[in-house]
């Protein structure tokens, strides 16, 4: 009875100091990959990697075109070019489910803009979906990635987000329109974004210390 006292004790105090544990790795891990994603979406874009307008100015890549798993988006429109055979992004990323990377225990999603600013996402196993293509000059100038928790308080708390001016910020997932969690509930293309005058868009300011447009804080991530 005594040794079963002590286990209990024992676990009731180590359970919740590993998961906590868990959800700071995890929430490092994810702010880490963003960071990595900045220097990778430079870098893809400065080589000029993909230019289907052919204006010699490069667009920003989705997951699928960064890790060299998919085609690059073509000058026809389409998107039948080459894979990348030096990928700017790890293998990790090569594997694209319902649009979406998890990783670590977040999941993340990569936007990019189309004629009227509004982030299309990812075609569902990756790269760019020729029903639905992101505008040459609006990507050559923006992007964004949200990260969130694969299982809300149980894989991680907070959700982050990133575009192409390199902020970072994050917010705490609580606010009603919030509460981010695996496929459930995710963020919407402006969710970090102030107000925008067309729903969806990408294109305008973040929320830096502010109210964003689904309704929650988000903040710089120091």
């Amino acid at each position: 009875m005594i040794v079963v006292a002590v286990i209990a004790i024992v676990a009731s105090i180590a359970v919740p100091n590993l998961l906590s544990s868990r959800l700071t790795t995890n929430e490092s891990a994810a702010v880490a990959t963003l960071r990595n994603l900045i220097s990778a979406q430079a870098q893809f874009q400065a080589g000029t990697l993909i230019d289907t307008d052919e204006d010699g100015t490069g667009e920003y890549g989705f997951f699928g075109e960064l890790s060299g798993a998919t085609n690059l988006r073509d000058r026809n429109g389409g998107v039948n070019g080459a894979t990348l055979t030096l990928p700017v992004l790890s293998g990790v990323f090569r594997t694209v489910r319902n649009a979406v990377v998890n990783h670590s225990g977040y999941f993340f999603q990569m936007y990019l803009p189309d004629a009227d600013g509004v982030g299309v996402m990812e075609a569902s196993t990756g790269g760019a979906n020729p029903g639905n293509m992101p505008d040459a000059d609006h990507s050559e100038i923006t992007w964004c990635c949200y990260a969130w928790p694969a299982n809300l308080h149980t894989s991680g708390n907070r959700a982050f987000c990133v575009n192409q001016l390199g902020i970072l910020t994050q917010t705490n997932n609580e606010a009603a329109g919030q509460n981010y969690s695996g496929t459930e509930s995710q963020p919407e293309p402006d969710a970090m974004f102030l107000d925008p005058s067309t729903s969806g868009s990408i294109l305008g300011m973040i929320a830096v210390g502010t109210t964003g447009a689904d309704g929650g804080r988000w903040v710089a991530v120091e």
